[in-house]
């Protein structure tokens, strides 16, 4: 009797069930399952096409900016192609109003991919960081978090998703991936964004540098994976 009193209590039904659902796999099938549905829900809504169509009358100002930054944001999480994105705020607001209102929207974008990465997918992830490289970035994340995200958001080469949720898995802190990310992107977007707001002037000087500094930077991105790829083959 006296060891029938004294023994723990098992778990209940509820209690396991709850474990299950919050462990590090579940989160991390959750988190695949979002994807797998903003990926669905880009590609068969094309949301890109209403944010480059004009808004409704009633919005007006201010309030245009701010919702197109919204959705902005939404969109470019649900991995809608930023240039896109970047034409459509140059051509319907033109250059300065269009530049806040994607740099809002690329920062809201990459927090929430960087908030669904961290809370739903670190755990379950880090225990794979077992390669050289991946290694390797988590290291170079972690510690130099801020630095290393501003070169990879002004390298055009690095796609935004997978930066996103590198840094979400690595230990790198919000306030230093939020600011970097602003920072970084700033150029490229600012090029999309006076192409998108002159491109009714393709001769314009501003169409044209806009232009070059796309083609070049697309270029140079270009080269230098080309470049990283024969030198990984060749090893």
């Amino acid at each position: 009797m006296l060891e029938t009193a004294t023994r723990p209590a098992s778990p209940g039904f509820a209690a396991r069930c709850s474990r299950a659902l919050l462990s590090p796999r579940s989160r991390l099938s959750l988190l695949v399952l979002i994807l797998l549905a903003a990926a669905t829900a880009m590609v068969l809504l094309q949301p890109q096409r209403l944010l480059s169509s004009d808004l409704p009358p009633a919005l007006g100002g201010g309030a245009a900016v701010v919702l197109f930054g919204v959705a902005y944001g939404l969109c470019t999480a649900a991995f809608v192609p930023r240039p896109l994105l970047n034409l459509a705020a140059g051509a319907l607001f033109g250059t300065a109003a269009g530049l806040g209102a994607s740099i809002a929207g690329t920062v809201i974008g990459a927090g929430i991919s960087f908030g669904l990465g961290r809370v739903l997918g670190q755990e379950a992830l880090r225990p794979l960081l077992r390669g050289r490289w991946l290694k390797a970035a988590d290291g170079q994340l972690s510690r130099h978090g801020f630095r290393s995200m501003l070169a990879l958001r002004l390298f055009p080469g690095v796609p935004f998703a997978a930066a996103n949720y590198c840094a979400a898995v690595s230990r790198m802190g919000w306030t230093a991936f939020l600011v970097a990310t602003g920072v970084g992107s700033l150029p490229n977007t600012a090029a999309y964004v006076v192409a998108g707001s002159t491109a009714s002037s393709p001769t314009s000087p501003a169409f044209l540098i806009a232009m070059g500094f796309i083609v070049v930077t697309g270029l140079s991105a270009a080269a230098v994976a080309w470049r990283r790829r024969h030198r990984l083959h060749d090893r």
